[in-house]
């Protein structure tokens, strides 16, 4: 046994420097897919006025890349068995370069939405891989330090991203959102064709279960769509709500039946038999709800409420960003320290109890007090996913980690889209029929974020304790 193995084993809190290696290599491709994600959003109207129109077309966008993500996820873990990590990889983001240079090339707003829905798709591979690499290579081992790695770019892109956007919309054409993937995209194919080790074929190619991927995967885009067009109308009662939702729950309950009926399905399902992995999916989904719907309402209250421009909002979200990565790089730490639970407690009431103040906001609000809270909340968000997600992996053997990864992705999603539409929802019934302002939406928003936070912070409490020690790889 060599010395590094050995120091490995004495000291199964260490991570093992090729697992941090192995995220910086991993982490400069996944910037590109989330800045991506969230530069696009603040720029939909001005994509609509150049390419000439309406905001029901443009805003397909970012559904169809958002649908194309979500239908991708569930084949990530069959491709990383039948093609391996580094064919995957390289694959994913060569497809997503490829995208954004036909995005930024592109002529009228069809061909953006057909490179839109290729980029998505591409992303949609790559951001599970990343995740069961790194959890794979970590074989058991500091798995809440691992995960802090593996969600850097996730963490980042929704903070950094609108500031990035604002500085490009600002000052630059709106091909430069596109164009600015490209060096990312590049500089993390060069590194992984380097680093990233080459791997065998397969003895015997796993089958792809095509029966649950053609159930699987319309049933998210469908719910997706729903919730999505939920937002957009301010309404869950419409035909263009209901209509997906029930289509997209009827095929996701046929999934479920094939799935725990076959042998080797396309995300086994059995696994949520965990005790480890049932309470994350459960924390990470109202997680995701409690945190992605206030990241809609922090900017309009800025931009709408507060009269800033998109750049000078950027800008006031830093200090957001900079308690989010304070709080990536503790949430590690105190995970493999203290267990998932107590973790995961700590930082879904610190996100709780810093968001309470924007109930209570103005349109004269000091910006030292906003700057103050979004700092603490900022601590609360780099922290929150980092122990649920750890606690997922908690007992699962290699083979599992990619079907956990794809459960707690797809379900992280879900809840987020929730989160969204539940608040866009509110905001648009109090500005239209209540007859409110938009700062008085804005507050009556947040006080259901606050509700979803404490449901998120009462499942907390179901996460497994601190991690035996691994006893090996």
């Amino acid at each position: 046994m060599s010395s590094t193995a050995g120091q490995n084993l004495t000291r199964p809190d260490r991570v093992d420097p090729q697992v941090v290696k192995l995220g910086l290599i991993l982490t400069v491709g996944a910037l590109a897919v989330v800045f991506d994600t969230t530069i696009v959003s603040v720029a939909l109207q001005i994509l609509a006025d150049e390419l000439q129109v309406g905001v029901a077309t443009i805003q397909w966008v970012t559904t169809g890349y958002v649908l194309a993500l979500g239908m991708a996820v569930p084949l990530s873990t069959w491709a990383l068995e039948r093609f391996g990590g580094r064919r995957t990889w390289v694959f994913s983001l060569s497809l997503f370069l490829v995208a954004s240079v036909g995005s930024a090339l592109a002529w009228n707003a069809a061909s953006l939405i057909v490179w839109r829905v290729v980029q998505g798709f591409g992303g949609g591979l790559l951001m599970p891989a990343m995740g069961t690499l790194m959890m794979q290579a970590a074989a058991g081992k500091a798995l809440g330090r691992t995960v802090s790695i593996a969600m850097l770019p996730l963490t980042a892109g929704p903070i950094l991203g609108p500031l990035v956007g604002g500085v490009i919309l600002t000052h630059l054409s709106w091909r430069f959102m596109f164009w600015a993937n490209v060096p990312l995209c590049a500089a993390g194919l060069v590194l992984a064709l380097i680093f990233l080790p080459r791997q065998s074929s397969p003895l015997t190619w796993p089958r792809l279960d095509a029966v649950g991927f053609l159930l699987l995967a319309p049933a998210i885009a469908a719910l997706l769509l729903g919730l999505t067009n939920a937002g957009r109308a301010g309404s869950f009662g419409q035909a263009g709500v209901v209509v997906p939702a029930a289509v997209g729950a009827a095929l996701l309950v046929a999934f479920c039946i094939h799935a725990l009926r076959r042998d080797q399905p396309l995300v086994d399902l059995r696994l949520l038999r965990h005790r480890s992995l049932a309470s994350a999916s459960a924390v990470l989904f109202f997680n995701a709800i409690a945190v992605y719907g206030p990241l809609l309402l922090i900017p309009i209250y800025y931009l709408e409420g507060r009269g800033e421009t998109a750049l000078s909002a950027g800008v006031i979200l830093m200090p957001e960003a900079i308690g989010t990565a304070l709080g990536l790089s503790a949430a590690g730490w105190l995970t493999d320290k203290l267990g998932a639970r107590p973790a995961a407690v700590a930082a879904t009431t610190l996100v709780t109890l810093a968001t309470i103040p924007f109930v209570f906001v103005t349109a004269h609000t000091s910006g030292w007090l906003l700057a103050l809270w979004l700092l603490l909340r900022g601590l609360g968000l780099g922290a929150v996913g980092v122990p649920a997600m750890a606690g997922a992996y908690q007992g699962l053997e290699r083979s599992e980690i990619g079907h956990s990864t794809v459960v707690t992705r797809t379900l992280v999603q879900l809840g987020g889209a929730l989160g969204t539409a539940v608040l866009a929802v509110i905001l648009v019934r109090t500005t239209t029929i209540d007859g409110g302002d938009v700062v008085s939406a804005v507050n009556t928003a947040f006080g259901w974020s606050v509700g979803f936070g404490v449901a998120a912070v009462a499942l907390a409490f179901w996460l497994p304790g601190r991690a035996r020690p691994a006893s090996g790889a």
